[in-house]
This record gives C-alpha cells, sequence and structure tokens, in this order.
C-alpha cells in the first residue's frame, strides 16, 4: 500500500473517530431543548449521552472479533450505514424512551467503526512514528467532545435539534463512499472463536455500573436500587476480570496488563478522564440553566476549552521529550486539578473575558494529560500485544467517557439535594459539583506514582506530534 493511501486511509478513520466521539457530547447544549420535546427535565436527559457512549464501550470488544472475522472493509461499511440510519432514527425520535434506543443503535454502529481506527494503524506504524500516529488518531477524541456543544448549541438557536442527528447523513454518505474506495478487501479472515460468556459478563457489568449511577442521580426513591445496581456492576465486573483470566481464548486478553506504562495509562488515565469528561455535560448546563444564556452562548464559552486543546498542541511533544512522561503527567496533573477546581469560582456575574480565561487554561492542561495518557499508553506494548493493548484501551476509553456523564448528573443532583434546589439546578449547586469533580481527578494522579522516572522513554525521541 503506498504511502499517500495509507495516509488518505488514516484520514478516513479520523474523520469517523470524529463523528463518533462528537455525537457523545454534541446534545449537550440541546439538553433543554430535548427536556421540553420530551417533556422531562434537562438533568434526566443526560442518560441519551451516557447511554450513547456506554453502547460504544460495551460493543468495542465485538467490533474486533468481527473485523477479524468478516474483514475490516465490510465491518466498516456495514457500521457507517447504521450510525447513518440510526442518527435518522434518534432526530425523529418524540418521547425519551425512543430517543435513547436509537443513541444505543448509534452508539453500537459507533463501535464497530474501531476495528478500521486505532488498531490498524498501530499494526502498521514503527516505534519511530508512534507519538506522531498517535497524536493524530487520537486528536478527534480530544476535540470533537469540546466542539459538541458549541457545535450543538448553534444547530438549537439557528434551526432545531433533530439537525444534530440528519447532518450525519451526507457525512455518513461520504465516509462510506471513502471507505469503499480506499479500504483494501481482505481475503485472510480469522476464525478465532467467539468468547461470548465474556461478552455477556463485560457487557452486563458496565450496563449495571453506569446504570446503577445513572439511577443515583435521578431522585430519592432511586436510591436503593441504584446502589444494588451499581454493586452488581461491581460484582460482575470482578467475575468478568477473572473470567478473563481463566479463558484460553478471552474476550478481552489482560497479559498486556503487565507492562506498567500500559496499565497506568489504562487505570489512571481512565480515572482522569472520568473527571474531564463531566466538563462537556457540566459547564453548557451550568452556562444556561445558572446562567440564563442562550445554547449558541453557552457553547461559544465552552469552545475557550477547545482554544486552550489547540494552544497547547504543538508543544506537547517538546514538553514530554523535555521532562519525561512521568514528571509532565504528575505536575500537569496538579494543574489540572487547580484548573477544574477554578470553575467552582464561575457565577452569572463574572465577566466572560475572565470565564473563558479560566476555561482556556483548563483545556491548556487537559490537552496535555490526554496526549501524554494516549501516548504512554502505546510506548512500551510489545507488537504482538497491540491488538490487545487497542481494544482494552479503546473499551476503557469510552467507558470512563460515559461514566464521567453519569458521576457528573450524581454529584449535581447531589448538591442540588444538599442547596435544598428540587426544581432546577443553581450556580451554587453546580460550584459544589465541580469542587467534588477536582477530587476524582486527584486520585488519578496517585497511580502515576507507580510509573518507573524515565517511564516510556523508548518513544520520546523518535517522533514528533
Amino acid at each position: 500500500m503506498s504511502p499517500r493511501r495509507s495516509t488518505l486511509i488514516a484520514l478516513l478513520v479520523a474523520v469517523t473517530f470524529f463523528m463518533e466521539n462528537l455525537d457523545a457530547t454534541v446534545i449537550s447544549t440541546a439538553l433543554p431543548d430535548l427536556a421540553r420535546t420530551f417533556g422531562v427535565t434537562a438533568v434526566d436527559v443526560n442518560i441519551g449521552m451516557s447511554a450513547y457512549m456506554l453502547a460504544v464501550a460495551v460493543f468495542i470488544p465485538l467490533s474486533g472479533w468481527l473485523a477479524d472475522r468478516f474483514g475490516s472493509r465490510r465491518v466498516f461499511s456495514v457500521a457507517i450505514v447504521l450510525f447513518s440510519l440510526s442518527s435518522l432514527m434518534c432526530g425523529m425520535s418524540e418521547s425519551l424512551e425512543t430517543f435513547v434506543i436509537a443513541r444505543v443503535l448509534q452508539g453500537i454502529s459507533g463501535a464497530l467503526m474501531v476495528p478500521v481506527g486505532r488498531l490498524a494503524v498501530l499494526r502498521s506504524t514503527e516505534k519511530k512514528d508512534l507519538v506522531r500516529m498517535i497524536s493524530f488518531i487520537t486528536w478527534p477524541g480530544l476535540v470533537a467532545p469540546i466542539l459538541g456543544p458549541p457545535v450543538g448549541g448553534f444547530i438549537v438557536t439557528h434551526a432545531s435539534w433533530p439537525w444534530i442527528f440528519y447532518l450525519n447523513l451526507p457525512l455518513g454518505l461520504l465516509a462510506l463512499i471513502g471507505a469503499l474506495v480506499l479500504i483494501p478487501k481482505e481475503h485472510e479472515v480469522s476464525t478465532r472463536t467467539f468468547d461470548f460468556s465474556g461478552f455477556v459478563l463485560v457487557g452486563i457489568a458496565s450496563s449495571a455500573l453506569l446504570y446503577g449511577v445513572e439511577m443515583l442521580g435521578q431522585n430519592r426513591a432511586s436510591l436503593l436500587p441504584g446502589l444494588m445496581l451499581s454493586g452488581a456492576g461491581v460484582l460482575l465486573g470482578m467475575f468478568a476480570w477473572r473470567h478473563m483470566r481463566q479463558h484460553v481464548q478471552p474476550l478481552l486478553a489482560l497479559g498486556v496488563m503487565s507492562v506498567r506504562t500500559f496499565s497506568v495509562s489504562l487505570l489512571g488515565g481512565s480515572v482522569f478522564r472520568v473527571a474531564i469528561s463531566t466538563l462537556p455535560f457540566l459547564l453548557p448546563l451550568m452556562f444556561q440553566l445558572a446562567f440564563g444564556l442562550s445554547a449558541f452562548d453557552a457553547g461559544l464559552l465552552v469552545l475557550a476549552v477547545f482554544a486552550g486543546n489547540l494552544a497547547m498542541k504543538p508543544f506537547t511533544t517538546w514538553v514530554m521529550q523535555r521532562w519525561g512522561f512521568r514528571p509532565v503527567l504528575m505536575v500537569n496533573g496538579v494543574l489540572g486539578v487547580l484548573a477544574i477546581a477554578a470553575c467552582a469560582l464561575l457565577d452569572e456575574h463574572m465577566s466572560w473575558a475572565l470565564i473563558m480565561f479560566i476555561l482556556f487554561m483548563g483545556g491548556l492542561s487537559r490537552s496535555m494529560q490526554f496526549t501524554v495518557y494516549n501516548t504512554l499508553g502505546f510506548a512500551d506494548v510489545p507488537k504482538l500485544q497491540m491488538s490487545d493493548a487497542s481494544t482494552l484501551f479503546s473499551m476503557f476509553f469510552q467507558l470512563s467517557m460515559a461514566m464521567g456523564v453519569a458521576i457528573g448528573a450524581l454529584l449535581l443532583r447531589f448538591a442540588m439535594n444538599l442547596h435544598g434546589n428540587e426544581g432546577q439546578a443553581q450556580t451554587v449547586d453546580f460550584q459544589l459539583t465541580f469542587l467534588c469533580v477536582a477530587v476524582i481527578a486527584t486520585l488519578a494522579l496517585l497511580d502515576n506514582l507507580r510509573l518507573p522516572p524515565k517511564a516510556g522513554e523508548s518513544v520520546l525521541h523518535k517522533g514528533e506530534g
């Protein structure tokens, strides 16, 4: 395959990753409009975000097996068609229940895009190019969640919320044409046995845990069922982990967890992603419900985080090479915690300039931490285990993003109950929520202590991002 064609395929994959990640948060500024359409509260509609991200997380392992069994080109093309059709269903939904079902289908089809994504790029990338390629394919995951709110806000303000999903139809058609033209047919397919028991265990455990946390964030009547369901999710997760350790051909091969840098990036990195994933959900909601801004204005303010991401991007590789992974994760992690805590200072009387400055600084640290975790994760993984690492990393990535939205809603509901605001969240509720999120981000720093001083050094001086 020519370098030009490989680059075009990588670009196509990046575009589909962007679509997948954008749809995770694009409805955040449309939550009040969706709530009015469905006759529910805005906080309740967050299940539409969580259900989408959970479906992606649960079905990523299945997508890897399908790609090996039927070929990446076929699976990818079918996934694009299903993603477009489910987007159409989302836009035509008239009830929250119908909308959630459509979002689940959209998430499943989004997960099926993964086989030609991260894994395809990792398998064809030498260690010397790893930093640059990881930076390239993970950029959509960093940018899309922040662009989602202003894009959604613009559409809601100047059209109506269904157009958020209808716009996926022409994009899907172009992506399908690109897939059929660029991706070659595969004649060799795998006959690897599908670990159905592992798939069921992982799926039920993830669903129970996330939905349990969702229930905890709804109302007091859901407290006991939510606790029971969350506990069941944790217990089933332990059974799933044990199953993967013992199975001959497990759904998720956990042997790669013995690679220290991968383990830290997966575990500590997931906790960090939980914390930052609350922000695209909480910030637009605060600007609209507590500050009284329009969906479009709320999205514009959130763009300051995106500006911070962009501003840091040219310096990430230089910073990593200059100081190394571990020091950057620790120092920048502290700055990230302070940036999240600083969101507790925001109120409706603060000038837009100061609000955007605080969010911009948070975007700088978020971009750096995100890139370091994604690069470090694959720095020391042997080529033969790259497939296992990619599947496991992708699943935890999506699950942590979904858990971030659910935990954000839970903490906001807790703050509302504490302050006696049963009807609509006030500024003080959001301020307390941001302080709690900062505590979660602090916990992520503790796992970084397991890293040796020169962790991942082998890839730092062999590429550029």
